[in-house]
Parts: structure tokens; C-alpha cells; sequence
């Protein structure tokens, strides 16, 4: 019988502490955050690292293409075998607990990430997708965290980088358990097994490729060409991209408590410190709505009449107003929402009463700037800052709408994570409708009207823009634009970078060659 001290006999075993206590004081991260109980297992690890490699030589760092969707795909499958396939030393809990409501609609947020970035299949304008990868980086923290108001969820994205740190020393842990169950014998056996494949591999897909023109042409497109800057390239993205996937992991297998941080009311105020402002606040938006009115019913001779500006400007000089009008009432209307007593009835009636009149109003400032967008649009013709922004205000008043829903029961908090869906599926909307064709079909018809068109703008849009631009009646116009857009793309060298809307337009192009290309060149790029 072993005479040492309870607490050495515990270093010897390799806790912390006394099996039986005291333990050491948990920090107030640890408590919310205790990470894992066990090691990454060797499916998580296996898993992961074929993930990360799919990455490496898949994702085309500086253009759109089908190798982003190939890769997303690809993580996505790992994270659900990392999470599906249990270690077969783990114990099954004796009691499971149900997943929060907010973990259930995971499965949404993984598809609409795996949307978001198969959009640079389809879709060949950067900003477009530019725009889908950052929000892509938002659903994935969804798809994997449990908060339900928005202070969780931002501090789910926030932690993304201390999970990564965490999740390295996670996989660390895993591969050395790992490594430590498995015998000499077992590692010469697995490094046989590698080389046997490679060789057999090599020789007979020398053979193969030697006999068939076709099969070699194929073995060029699948296997990339090995130069330094792509090892670098490869070694960097694999990296990368193993990093995230063992962050997504650790989170996965041990979110953080959500605590206190889904709690959707703060330290109230006195009715009259919140009733007074806001009240004050809607007789002035009743104003500047009772304006808007006679603008709206009133037309561009009113406008004339009274401010001396054609319609068009004035629309221009007070859309951007309007729209930051809009964003800082929703914030409003949050801290309203979060601040606000609701314990008597009267704070009840009160904050429905103020709140819904503040949204209604707040509903014709919304028709009121997109009206002066399609005024301006009609005048000057569309571009992608003026569609981006006219969708983000329609997106508001969706808010709004859902803010009037919650409004009927004082408690909403479903809102946040339905806010941002709302705001996905509006971006998705908009990749499908094609934005660039949009805007190039806006101007083609605007020159059947007027007979003018910014050659210049519509030279830069991105391959998207070219069938709506081949419907252009100028013969010579037409080709020079094409020619224009044909010239600024680079060619697809592999699948990777395989893109459907290039593929389109290289078509449509080539069935509309220009007969000057330098008088082309003199009319796009004349400024």
C-alpha cells in the first residue's frame, strides 16, 4: 500500500489535483468554456487533414471557381465525420441532455455557407462574391455556436481566433494519444502501405497516360503543375485552412456557454427616461413622413417649385440620408427593446404603442428612399452601388416587418438569428438574379430610350453582363463592349477555376468579334 500523500499520488497519474478535491478555482473562462473533455480522435484528425488538403489544391486564392464549392464540400463533410464518428475508448454519457432550439437550424447555416460560396461557381463578378465569402464566414460560426441573441453571436465570431489556438493544442493532444497507442510495427505497416500505393499509382498512371492522348489530356487538367510558388501556395492554403477546420471542430465538440450573453433584457430604465426621447423622436419622423407624402403624391413639379432642383437630384441628395435613417432606427429600436421595462402593463401598452408607431413611420422612409432610387436609376442608369444599397434597404423593412411581429408579444428571441437568414437569403436572391446582368440590362434598355450609354462603366462589369449586353442593337457598340470584358478576363488554366458565367460569355464573344479593336479601345477607355 502506497504511503504517499494523496496529491502526489494524483501527479504521478498525471490531474491537476486530488481526486477527491479541493480542485483548483475554475477562471471564469474556463467555466464557460472547459473546451473538449477528451483528445481529437483519429477520425477528427484523419478527417480534417484530408479536408485541409482538398483545400490546398482546390481553392483559387485570386478569381472565382467550382474549386471553392469542391472545398466547402469538403470541410463540410469532415466536420460532420469529426462529429459523427465517436472514439472508440469514449464513454457514453449516461444522460443527453436536448440541443438548444438555436443548434437545430445548424443544418440550414452549413447549406447556406456551402451556397454562399458555390455562388463562385456561377457567378464571375469579384465583389459579388467577395461579398458571399464574408458572409459565408458568418452562417459557418452559426452553423456551429448556440447563441440565440445577437451579443452571442458576435462573440461566437469574435472567439473564432482563440478556438483556433485552442483546437491546434486539441489536435496536438489527439495525434500524440494517437501515435502513443500505436506500435513500431504499426507505423512501419502504414508507411509500407503509403509507398506500395504510390508506386502502383505511378506506374501504371505513367502507362496509361503514355497510351491515351485523351486520358493524358485529362491526368494534365486534374493534376496540377509542381512550381515553387504553388508548393508555397499549397502549403500556405492547407494550412490555413486545417487551422479553421480544427477551430470549427473544437467549437463544434465544446461550444461555449452562452450564459448571461443570451439574455435578452439588460438593466432597466425609468419609463420616462426611455418614453420621453422616443416619443419625441416619432413626432419628428411624423413630420419629415407628412413631407414625404406631398414628394411622394406631389411629383417633380412640386419638387421644382419648391427647392429648385430637378427630381433626380433631389432624389440623389437625400437617398444615403435616408438609408442611414433607416440602420440607426433599428439600433434604436434594439436598445429600446433591450432597455425598456415591460413588468406593468402600462410599460407594455407604451412600448408597443411608441415603438410600433416609431417602425411604421420608419416603413415610409423605407418606399420613400427607394422611390428616389428608382427616380435616380430611371435618370442616370444603374451600378452596383446603387442595386447594393436599394437591396440592404429592402432588407431593413423586412426587419421591420419582423420587428412589428415581435412587437405583439414584447419578447423575440428567434429575431436576431431570423434577421441574418432574412439578410442570406437576400444575398443569395441577388447572386441568382445576377447583379452585374442587371445593371447591364438597365443601361441597354435606357438606350433604346435616350440613346446614351456609359461605354466606360459597362466595359468594366464583369463577365456576368455579357448575354444582357449582347441584346445590344448597336452592332458595333455591342462588340466593342464584349471585346472590352473578353479582354479583362484571364483564361480558366484548370477546373479549379472552371466558372459558368466566363464559360458563357467566352461563347458570346466569340460570336461577336469586333472589326477595330484599337477604335474600341479609343471609345471604352477614352477618359
Amino acid at each position: 500500500m502506497s504511503t504517499a500523500p494523496p496529491a502526489q499520488n494524483a501527479e504521478q497519474k498525471g490531474q491537476t489535483g486530488p481526486l477527491h478535491g479541493p480542485w483548483p478555482a475554475l477562471t471564469e473562462t474556463e467555466r464557460r468554456w472547459p473546451g473538449p473533455g477528451r483528445p481529437a480522435s483519429a477520425a477528427t484528425l484523419l478527417a480534417l487533414l484530408i479536408a485541409a488538403v482538398v483545400a490546398a489544391f482546390s481553392v483559387p486564392l485570386d478569381r472565382t471557381g467550382a474549386g471553392w464549392l469542391v472545398t466547402v464540400i469538403a470541410g463540410t463533410a469532415a466536420l460532420v465525420v469529426a462529429r459523427a464518428v465517436r472514439d472508440e475508448e469514449e464513454i457514453a454519457p449516461l444522460v443527453r441532455r436536448p440541443e438548444p432550439s438555436a443548434a437545430r437550424d445548424r443544418f440550414f447555416w452549413a447549406a447556406a455557407t456551402i451556397a454562399l460560396l458555390g455562388v463562385g461557381t456561377f457567378r464571375a463578378a469579384d465583389w459579388l462574391f467577395a461579398l458571399c465569402v464574408m458572409t459565408a464566414t458568418i452562417t459557418s460560426v452559426l452553423a456551429i455556436s448556440t447563441g440565440r441573441s445577437l451579443r452571442a453571436i458576435v462573440a461566437a465570431y469574435v472567439i473564432v481566433p482563440i478556438a483556433a489556438l485552442r483546437g491546434l493544442t486539441w489536435l496536438r493532444r489527439g495525434l500524440t494519444r494517437l501515435s502513443s497507442r500505436r506500435s513500431n510495427s504499426t507505423a512501419v505497416r502504414a508507411a509500407g502501405t503509403a509507398v506500395v500505393s504510390i508506386v502502383l499509382l505511378t506506374v501504371f498512371g505513367s502507362l496509361f497516360v503514355s497510351a491515351d492522348a485523351a486520358f493524358a489530356g485529362f491526368f494534365d487538367a486534374l493534376v496540377p503543375e509542381i512550381r515553387v510558388d504553388s508548393v508555397f501556395r499549397w502549403v500556405f492554403v492547407g494550412g490555413v485552412s486545417f487551422t479553421l477546420l480544427g477551430a470549427a471542430a473544437f467549437l463544434r465538440a465544446a461550444p461555449p456557454a452562452a450564459g448571461d450573453l443570451d439574455r435578452t433584457e439588460g438593466r432597466k430604465v425609468g419609463r420616462w427616461e426611455w418614453a420621453v426621447p422616443l416619443s419625441l423622436l416619432t413626432l419628428l419622423f411624423a413630420a419629415f413622413v407628412a413631407v414625404q407624402l406631398t414628394v411622394l403624391f406631389g411629383g417633380s413639379r412640386h419638387v421644382v417649385q419648391t427647392d429648385g432642383l430637378t427630381y433626380a437630384e433631389y432624389a440623389r441628395s437625400g437617398f444615403w440620408q435616408l438609408c442611414a435613417v433607416t440602420a440607426l432606427t433599428l439600433v434604436v429600436l434594439a436598445g429600446a427593446a433591450r432597455w425598456a421595462p415591460r413588468t406593468e402593463r402600462t410599460d407594455r401598452m407604451l412600448l408597443r404603442y411608441v415603438l410600433g408607431a416609431l417602425t411604421v413611420l420608419t416603413f415610409v422612409i423605407v418606399a420613400s428612399a427607394l422611390h428616389r432610387m428608382s427616380v435616380y436609376t430611371d435618370m442616370y442608369g444603374l451600378t452596383r452601388l446603387r442595386l447594393l444599397v436599394a437591396a440592404c434597404e429592402v432588407w431593413f423593412g423586412l426587419i421591420l416587418c419582423m420587428v412589428l411581429v415581435a412587437g405583439l408579444r414584447i419578447h423575440a428571441p428567434w429575431l436576431p438569428r431570423v434577421a441574418l437568414a432574412t439578410g442570406v437569403l437576400a444575398l443569395l436572391g441577388l447572386a441568382a438574379a445576377n447583379p452585374d446582368g442587371l445593371i447591364a440590362e438597365n443601361h441597354v434598355q435606357r438606350y433604346e430610350r435616350t440613346a446614351r450609354i456609359d461605354t466606360g462603366y459597362l466595359g468594366s462589369l464583369s463577365p456576368d453582363a455579357v448575354p444582357a449586353l449582347a441584346e445590344l442593337d448597336d452592332a458595333e457598340r455591342r462588340a466593342c463592349l464584349l471585346w472590352a470584358i473578353g479582354a479583362a478576363t484571364a483564361p480558366d488554366e484548370s477546373w479549379r477555376e472552371w466558372n459558368l458565367g466566363r464559360q458563357t460569355a467566352r461563347d458570346l464573344i466569340a460570336d461577336h468579334p469586333p472589326a477595330d479593336a484599337e477604335k474600341c479601345a479609343d471609345e471604352i477607355y477614352r477618359d
